[in-house]
């Protein structure tokens, strides 16, 4: 199989973007509802939420999840606002 050359940067830059300790998706998940709240109440992200980021930045599956949550919580707020 031969890479046209957009696919070929499309996969060194996700090659690049990878660190040495990648976050799996049940630790993201397991971390997802307090990142979320962190972010509703502005607060600094501690490192360990920011790993939460970068995992969101690079899954879709954990980012349509984080967006669902994120969406029930704002309606929530403004239900009790």
């Amino acid at each position: 199989m031969t890479l046209r050359p957009e696919q070929a940067k499309a996969l060194i830059e996700r090659v690049m973007a990878t660190r040495d300790q990648e976050m799996t998706c049940d630790a993201c998940l397991a971390d997802v509802a307090e990142f979320v709240e962190m972010q509703l109440t502005g607060k600094p992200l501690s490192d360990a939420l920011q790993a939460v980021q970068a995992h969101l930045d690079r899954c879709h599956d954990c980012a349509e999840e984080y967006h669902v949550l994120r969406q029930a919580l704002e309606a929530l707020a403004e239900e009790d606002g």
